[in-house]
């Protein structure tokens, strides 16, 4: 029945002929495999991805011989193939079936494969909009994956790709930028299509600045996928991550004004104003703390309020803000006017950060070779003076 399915689609479709020839010779070879690797390349073309192809090549193909092959490069098809399903429904129903031959095989780590086709089926419910069943089997999915071991890329990915727009659906930005980030932890950035990157880079961008508790976007900027966002309409919104990570809140105004209808296009920004505006005050404080010596952590309130142009009442708010979400440890003192620094929340940094941090360990050096200088021309006299 396979190789009639074969012949007679080798046939109807002579472009593909080459492949299904292929497809053919591996198959009667029993070179599983070798079969698998070449199906992966085929079931990618966007020519079979037309249609019912693919549901039809597992139907009258991949069924007679899918518990020969690896379990985990199963579970992969059967979520392409799920794809093709017009109705939401018939996909969940299809991938359950999956699950159930997969748990007749009594393989061993039947868990990976298993996991991978469930997290398409929370995908599926959430584009049903049952979020409640979506979130049900994300729970159980983590609870899951925290009791395995060597766990392939591809379902820690499936896990949190999912995860990601469950809470994208729920307007959680700071779980979503979580998720997200962990998504593209593991996965390569070069498999990814031009338009899902730019979506992508946008969804986490505004996150970023909307999360609570985001106050570190050094990690996002320094990965690739934010790239995506220089060239285009929006390439705005990755010169205002720059501002915040830099906490230049002149800069920030700039772009404000610059940007404002783009801006003003999106609902979330307008909503947040004055939330971005205390998100980038403390960015602001934390750049003024960063930028001072170690040895010089009491910094007058004074300084903090010309560079925010905030009152010192807002000033001593903001610095309470930072010391509760503990970005920084410290104590203000009122009376003198002044924050003294004793910790500073270690962040990722950027180039112009890690130049100042070069300049200011050159200093340190100079003083250090300074201080061994002095010590080694009064060397003798000490010496002299203990004789």
């Amino acid at each position: 029945m396979a190789l009639q399915y074969l012949e007679s689609q080798r046939d109807a479709r002579p472009e593909l002929a080459e492949w299904y020839s292929a497809l053919a010779d591996l198959y009667q070879r029993k070179l599983w495999h070798q079969l698998t690797a070449k199906l992966e390349q085929f079931v990618a073309l966007a020519v079979v991805q037309a249609g019912d192809a693919l549901i039809q090549l597992y139907n009258n193909f991949i069924t007679d011989f899918e518990t020969k092959i690896n379990l985990l490069k199963l579970a992969h098809f059967a979520v392409v193939v799920s794809r093709q399903y017009s109705e939401k429904d018939a996909a969940i129903n299809y991938l359950e079936g999956i699950i159930e031959k997969l748990h007749a095989t009594r393989e061993l780590r039947i868990e990976e494969p298993i996991l991978y086709v469930k997290m398409q089926i929370a995908a599926l419910n959430l584009e049903k909009g049952n979020q409640k069943e979506c979130k049900k089997l994300i729970d159980e999915g983590k609870s899951t994956l925290d009791n395995m071991t060597d766990v392939d890329p591809s379902v820690h990915a499936s896990y949190y790709w999912i995860s990601s727009q469950y809470h994208k659906s729920q307007k959680e930005f700071a779980e979503f930028y979580k998720s997200a980030l962990l998504y593209l932890a593991y996965t390569s950035v070069e498999s990814l299509s031009a338009s899902f990157k730019l979506d992508l880079s946008f969804d986490l961008s505004l996150s970023a600045l909307l999360g609570d508790n985001i106050y570190n976007f050094g990690e996002l900027l320094a990965h690739p996928i934010i790239n995506s966002l220089i060239g285009t309409q929006v390439e705005w919104l990755y010169h205002i991550l720059q501002a915040f990570n830099s906490g230049n809140l002149i800069r920030y105004q700039e772009l404000c004004k610059i940007h404002n209808a783009a801006l003003t296009a999106q609902p979330a920004l307008v909503e947040n104003e004055r939330k971005l505006l205390e998100k980038i005050n403390i960015l602001c404080l934390m750049e003024i703390i960063f930028s001072r010596p170690s040895e010089d952590r009491t910094i007058p309130l004074s300084i903090i309020t010309e560079r925010t142009k905030l009152s010192i009442e807002d000033a001593e708010y903001l610095l309470m803000k930072a010391l509760s979400v503990h970005l920084i440890e410290g104590i203000v003192d009122q009376v003198e006017g002044t924050v003294y620094v004793s910790w500073v929340q270690p962040r990722v940094l950027g180039i112009p950060q890690i130049k100042s941090l070069h300049d200011r360990l050159d200093s340190w050096v100079g003083k250090v070779r300074t201080a061994l200088s002095t010590v080694e021309a009064e060397t003798p006299d000490l010496l002299g003076h203990d004789i």
